[in-house]
């Protein structure tokens, strides 16, 4: 299995308008990210998680020519704003685009591209088939994804584990039953926003703390801010086996 990092950023990320901080000046490209998203490839199946209002610009720059799904943490702007953009694989594969989301998320959708899903919608909108995602493991073509529950404040957020690999973003707290699900990854990525404690995001210290606890062989940071300060010097404060992703980074799992 393929995991590419498409973003590793937030809507705090970098560069930010109008900031001249080290990190939005940083001529290192690893200090350069888009809004978080992963590509996952597997057993043929191509798997875009969450599309957010860099997508397109990611899916150019990665030279994506064939995907089969996409998947959603949650509604927020930073992880849907893209999906408009799936309509070049509408036309280029000739089929509506497999979207799977919560029941929630798919409110949001609806209002965000509701001329995507119009009774006679327009020539030429996106072309979206809505899955619900529950609590239950659920299968893209030969690909099982298994939805963990984590807390962003009070609102609920899903992870995923495909194999041993478990992506997390936008979470600050996870139930200790939605823990086990977690344990026994090999390659655990984690939101890590910034150093100094935050409302619905971990911040450094408590991202370290949990993948501690867990025990994975390898880690990666993502959903960064440029609060967190840059890729080069924070990588010197963390443990061996954790990494920060930067944006194109693909690992092997």
């Amino acid at each position: 299995m393929k995991i590419t990092f498409l973003g590793t950023g937030t809507s705090q990320g970098v560069p930010v308008i109008g900031c001249d901080c080290e990190v939005c000046l940083s001529k290192n490209e690893k200090d350069k990210r888009l809004r978080a998203s992963i590509l996952v490839e597997d057993k043929g199946e191509v798997i875009v998680v969450d599309t957010g209002p860099d997508f397109r610009q990611q899916m150019l720059r990665e030279n994506v020519q064939h995907l089969d799904a996409v998947v959603f943490t949650h509604e927020h702007k930073d992880h849907i704003a893209g999906l408009d953009d799936v309509r070049a694989f509408n036309f280029k594969q000739k089929k509506d685009m497999e979207v799977y989301a919560t029941s929630e998320t798919q409110v949001a959708l609806k209002r965000e591209f509701h001329y995507a899903f119009a009774e006679n919608p327009y020539p030429g909108v996106p072309k979206i088939n809505l899955n619900t995602i529950a609590n239950e493991a659920f299968n893209i073509g030969g690909v099982q994804l298994i939805p963990i529950n984590v807390w962003h404040h009070k609102m609920p957020v899903k992870a995923f584990r495909i194999k041993n690999f478990t992506y997390i973003t936008d979470a600050n707290r996870i139930d200790a039953e939605e823990i086990e699900k977690v344990r026994g990854s090999e390659v655990i990525v984690i939101n890590a926003l910034r150093k100094t404690t935050h409302i619905s995001h971990f911040n450094l210290s408590e991202a370290i703390d949990l993948l501690n606890e867990l025990k994975p062989k390898k880690a990666y940071l993502t959903h960064i801010s440029h609060y967190l300060g840059t890729h080069d010097e924070v990588l010197k404060e963390l443990p061996d086996y954790i990494e920060i992703a930067h944006d194109g980074l693909t690992i092997e799992c």
